[in-house]
């Protein structure tokens, strides 16, 4: 594979590194307010949602804590498969704890979905989310979004720890990726 230079695959940029900075700014001012008084667990689904939540936990004024969990739907596809499986669990428990999902974009639903539900079976006390981006035309499940960032159109989108097989997640914006990337798989 002939690996050339990553600014020459993107189309165009959609959300710059200054929209996503004053975004996540103003939503940590907001969460900052709302969770000033509880004990507040981050979670943030491996590996998309991590520059997400290192910019955002670091824009907060109140202590949290973050964990994780690795959770796969797509596979090396480009659409989900509606299953989910838990590659990594989270290390801590949910039980009575407020949580503040870290997404870095919701497409179809279902991944968050599945996670809300999870995390209140084993106990939260309150699950809300922040996702940086959304997709509402490829929605199929609705799902409580209590923190918004960007809405984006339905195009592939990489950059800022979104991934197309694992490359572009360093980008610092958020750019439309060139059709012949990836072109002949079913996005």
């Amino acid at each position: 594979m002939e690996i050339a230079d990553v600014h020459d695959q993107i189309d165009h940029e959609l959300v710059s590194k200054t929209q996503i900075e004053e975004k996540i700014n103003s939503v940590a001012a907001q969460v900052s307010k709302d969770y000033k008084d509880t004990d507040l667990l981050l979670v943030a689904v491996l590996k998309g949602a991590m520059n997400t939540l290192v910019a955002f936990s670091q824009a907060l004024s109140i202590n949290v804590q973050m964990d994780f969990m690795s959770l796969s739907s797509y596979g090396d596809g480009l659409s989900s498969s509606g299953t989910i499986k838990v590659r990594q669990d989270l290390a801590c428990d949910v039980k009575g704890r407020d949580i503040l999902i870290v997404e870095d974009i919701v497409d179809s639903g279902h991944t968050l979905d599945w996670l809300i539900r999870e995390l209140k079976n084993r106990g939260a006390a309150s699950v809300e989310v922040f996702a940086l981006l959304e997709k509402p035309s490829r929605r199929e499940v609705d799902v409580p979004l209590k923190y918004r960032g960007y809405e984006v159109p339905d195009e592939f989108v990489v950059g800022f720890g979104l991934d197309y097989k694992e490359r572009f997640r360093n980008l610092d914006s958020i750019a439309v990726l060139k059709p012949e990337v990836y072109q002949g798989e079913a996005v």
